[in-house]
């Protein structure tokens, strides 16, 4: 009887515990009324063994980390909670595709080309550093040296021997008071850094003299990095490869057979968790900025003509913090706070589907336990967004470190599969049946292809494609020059070709189309777990005034490594 008494006592306290939890999601988890303290929160995380460097016995190498026990517990509760919230809920197809893809795959969606961070040097040591992250380190230690000079900065918490020892700044800050001017254009840099070239990155450093703030050396002009580790596959070297540095790939590769298994239908979604790779230049923040990190990805497709979803009446009304790009461009950093149906019916957010994403990430964070005060939705500017984009949003967490970018929801329209079928010739497209014909009137070029041959041989194919990639203007011109006696075309590469009309005739003709097909567009949310899971151990961080030396991890009970604590 004792036994199950204890029993029911303990199933109640979890019960009230997670009852408190869902209470206070929307309040401010950490409890500390004094200075949050890195250097205390980092010891505790270490000691306790939460995650610690890589390969430390032989000197460890930078951006890359082992998670011990609990942190592995609190990944894997977060996870857990991600595959119920998003794919279960959803009713998602997850998949587990490969980490070494071939270069092939990358070259054509562009990663070879454009994925890449701008890097500068420093022109005596050679030290690499990734160069907005430099100008963004210099202007804000520049801040706060102003701040302190005009007697406005916080005084920060007190270190012992042995805390100074530990911690490792940065950029130290020169207590030198600027001009207002100075500080606005500071401020105004600030706000749009993600928005700038590489050459205007150089311009910034000759402009504001910055330099390594290390060595105080100055440093190159900046070039561009490929981000991705490159590989061979197999033994011969001649089959290239990388470490892919998204998941989404693999998804979208796979598209005929996901839709096939969801019987044809649109929408749906495919989503995964696993690894990625990203070579960073200077990786300094800890989980913050890692080579190899794990992600969770959906790609949710959709008709490009139809953009509503199914279940946004359900979240339009969950309130948001949100920093548009014009805002930015305009040199401010305010969110506007309002509701994603607001977000949507304004055209803030661009559709119905981005905007549930949206709300549906707020929600997962604010359930993990992300403090919503610390947390905004910032638009991709222009000059940032990646190369396969139309729109981009992403969830910003604030923590010591400033604002980082934990989870991006981008509308990829229909880029990627669309130059994968074009590389690969295989079609990755929706045929849907349509309740009525469209009947159209349209230019349509035939070839006698027995004629063709005989006088073009091999090259038939390649008039055959010059013609058949015409738009209707083209086919008219063309139509027009062969009722005269002899037609020109030009192939990509420049190579013309004279055509007669016992070659080819373009009639116009009436077409009933019973199927449309079109390739669909692809929404994309994607989470950096380690980003999210070391956000969320700052948000719970706190300690009491008389016992600073002791430091608390207030975790929800959802994702937290150890639910009940049984002592004497």
């Amino acid at each position: 009887m004792r036994l199950k008494n204890f029993r029911l006592c303990i199933s109640t306290r979890i019960h009230q515990t997670h009852t408190h939890h869902r209470d206070m999601a929307n309040l401010p988890v950490n409890k500390t009324a004094h200075p949050f303290d890195k250097t205390r929160f980092e010891a505790l995380l270490n000691r306790r063994f939460f995650y610690a460097p890589a390969f430390e016995i032989y000197g460890g190498v930078a951006g890359l980390y082992d998670y011990g026990p609990p942190g592995s517990s609190l990944q894997s509760n977060i996870i857990a909670e991600w595959r119920k919230h998003f794919i279960i809920e959803e009713h998602m197809l997850e998949v587990d595709t490969t980490i070494m893809t071939p270069a092939s795959v990358f070259e054509t969606s562009g990663h070879v080309a454009r994925f890449a961070d701008w890097m500068v040097k420093d022109v005596k040591t050679g030290e690499v550093l990734r160069a907005d992250h430099l100008v963004k380190n210099v202007l804000e230690a520049r801040l706060a040296g102003d701040k302190e000079a005009r007697g406005l900065a916080a005084q920060p918490p007190k270190e012992n021997e042995k805390d100074k020892k530990r911690k490792k700044d940065k950029v130290k800050s020169a207590v030198v008071q600027l001009s207002d001017e100075l500080v606005k254009e500071y401020e105004n840099i600030l706000a749009q850094l993600d928005n700038f070239s590489g050459h205007e990155l150089g311009e910034l450093c000759q402009k504001y003299t910055i330099r390594n703030p290390d060595t105080d050396n100055e440093v190159s002009e900046p070039q561009q990095f490929n981000l991705m580790f490159a590989s061979s596959i197999g033994p011969t070297g001649q089959h290239p490869g990388y470490l892919r540095p998204e998941t989404a790939q693999g998804h979208f590769l796979n598209f005929s057979r996901l839709l096939e298994f969801n019987n044809g239908r649109v929408p749906f979604a495919s989503a995964q968790i696993g690894r990625s790779f990203r070579n960073e230049i200077s990786p300094r923040a800890g989980l913050l900025r890692v080579r190899e990190f794990t992600m969770a990805e959906i790609e949710h497709y959709v008709d490009p003509e139809d953009k509503r979803h199914e279940r946004f009446h359900e979240v339009r009304d969950e309130v948001l913090d949100l920093l548009d790009r014009d805002v930015q461009v305009s040199g401010n950093t305010q969110v506007t706070r309002m509701t994603v149906g607001e977000a949507v019916e304004r055209g803030i957010i661009a559709n119905e589907t981005l905007g549930y994403f949206v709300a549906r990430i707020h929600q997962f964070l604010l359930k993990i336990g992300i403090n919503p005060e610390r947390l905004r939705f910032r638009q991709h500017m222009k000059n940032e967004m990646a190369h396969y984009a139309a729109d981009c949003w992403d969830a910003e967490i604030q923590n010591s470190t400033g604002w980082t970018e934990c989870v991006g929801c981008a509308d990829r329209a229909a880029y990627d599969l669309s130059v994968h079928a074009a590389r690969t010739g295989h079609p990755l497209v929706v045929r849907q049946a349509l309740k009525e014909p469209i009947v159209t009137e349209k230019l349509v070029a035939e070839f006698n292809k027995k004629n063709l041959g005989k006088t073009f041989g091999k090259d038939s194919a390649t008039i055959q494609a010059v013609v058949g990639g015409m738009d209707e203007a083209m086919l008219a011109k063309v139509q027009g020059e062969l009722a005269q006696g002899t037609a020109t075309v030009t192939s990509s590469e420049g190579r013309e070709f004279t055509l007669t009309p016992d070659l080819l005739t373009i009639e116009q003709k009436t077409l009933k189309q019973c199927i449309r097909e079109y390739t669909p567009n692809v929404i994309e949310p994607s989470f950096g777990l380690g980003r999210i899971l070391y956000t969320l151990l700052e948000h719970s961080y706190w300690s009491r005034e008389q016992d600073v030396e002791r430091g608390v991890l207030s975790l929800p009970t959802v994702v937290a490594p150890t639910k009940v604590l049984i002592v004497p």
